[in-house]
Order: C-alpha cells, then structure tokens, then sequence
C-alpha cells in the first residue's frame, strides 16, 4: 500500500513540478501571445492534475494533513476561477454563469471552515493553526471580490484580465510554496507565508498595469 502511495505521490511532484516551469515561462514571455497561450493550458492542466492527485492521499494512513488536503483545495480554486475569468472578456457574456458561482461559493464556504480551524487552534495552542487562518482569510477575500465581479465586471474593461492574472499568478505562488516547503522540506510558517506575500506584491503590480497599458486579450 504504501508503495502505491509512494507512486502516487511521485505523480503528483511531476505535475508540480511541471506547473512550477511553465508557470516561469508563463511570467517570462510576452502576455497574450501563443508560447503564453500554450504554457498556460499547460500549467493549468498540471496544476489540477497534481492537486487532484493530492487530496486522497491527504487521508489517507501515515499522511493525514487537512490542511494540505485544503490548498489543494485552494489551488484548483484558483486555477479553474481564473480561468473562468477569460469568459468574461466576451462581449456575449452579461452575467456570471451556474459555473463560476459554484466555483467561488465552494471556495467560500471551505475558506469560512479554514478560518474557523484556524481560530480554533490558536485559542487551544495548536501548532500551525495561523497558517488555517491566514489562507482562509485569503480566500475569503478572494471569493467576496468574485461575487462583487459577476455583479460590475460590465463596467471596467480590463476587470477580466486583472482577475485572471491574479488568479492564476496566486495559483504559481502555491507551485512555488509547494517546491519551496515539499522540495526543499522547509515547513515553518515563514516558509508557507513568504512566497504569498512577495506574490501578492507581483500582482498588484500587475493588476495596476493593466489599467494604464494595453495588453493581449
């Protein structure tokens, strides 16, 4: 059994890994143009496929972890939402659809217990419980501002683009978190916090792009 697992858990590092380069190339190359078009379904492919294979294996013996089992969670939140935002560009497209509503309120409900355990854990001192907080207030965010875009995405131009950067840029900062803390095997909360908040510095700067420059569709 345990081999299997191991099998299976090696799957899930390919996968990782190979989100993890061409998320680079994606960040590299030019925005828009047919080398990011092709990187990106290829990182969004991986990324799922390496998440997915993550979760039973996040219950199972000798690898229990629910908080893994909910960034996995996380990460295909952030992979398909994004994704989901590049349906917005179209001009057919007058409201959020059954899809992206279900996408982000699941998200929104598994952010709400995340930020439960975590307050939970840190009245009854247990260890890690700030990492259950810290990453369920972040999707809670998240969520909130999806609702507040299917209702006044209409409105701003670029409002699809700056989701969709920010989407799948925060879906790259969990490769990287996920090399950096399985990898390198650095587990301290400074290691899980740290990429999500020199992340979240990047894409400010690219949401503040795209409103004072064109950029590829």
């Amino acid at each position: 059994m345990e081999q299997t697992i191991k099998i299976f858990i090696y799957i899930h590092a390919f996968f990782g890994g190979l989100g993890l380069i061409t998320g680079m190339i994606n960040i590299i190359v030019k925005k828009g143009g047919a080398l990011h078009k092709k990187a990106g379904k290829l990182f969004s492919i991986s990324m799922i496929t390496s998440s997915l294979i993550s979760l039973p294996i996040c219950w199972l013996p000798n690898h229990y972890n629910l908080f893994l089992f909910l960034i996995g969670l996380f990460t295909i939140y952030l992979v398909l939402s994004g994704n989901r935002a590049l349906s917005f560009k179209s001009k057919h497209k007058t409201q959020a659809d059954w899809r992206d509503k279900t996408i982000s309120g699941s998200m929104l409900f598994l952010s709400g217990i995340m930020v439960i355990i975590g307050i939970y854990g840190i009245f009854n001192q247990i260890n890690n419980s700030i990492l259950f907080l810290f990453f369920g207030a972040i999707g809670l965010g998240l969520t909130i501002k999806d609702f507040q875009f299917f209702k006044t995405f209409s409105n701003s131009k670029n409002a699809w683009l700056s989701n969709h950067i920010g989407k799948i840029i925060g879906a790259f900062i969990a490769s990287i978190t996920a090399f950096i803390v399985a990898g390198m095997g650095i587990g301290d909360v400074i290691a899980w916090v740290t990429p999500t908040i020199l992340g979240t510095v990047y894409i400010i700067y690219w949401k503040r792009k795209t409103k004072t420059s064109k950029i590829p569709a």
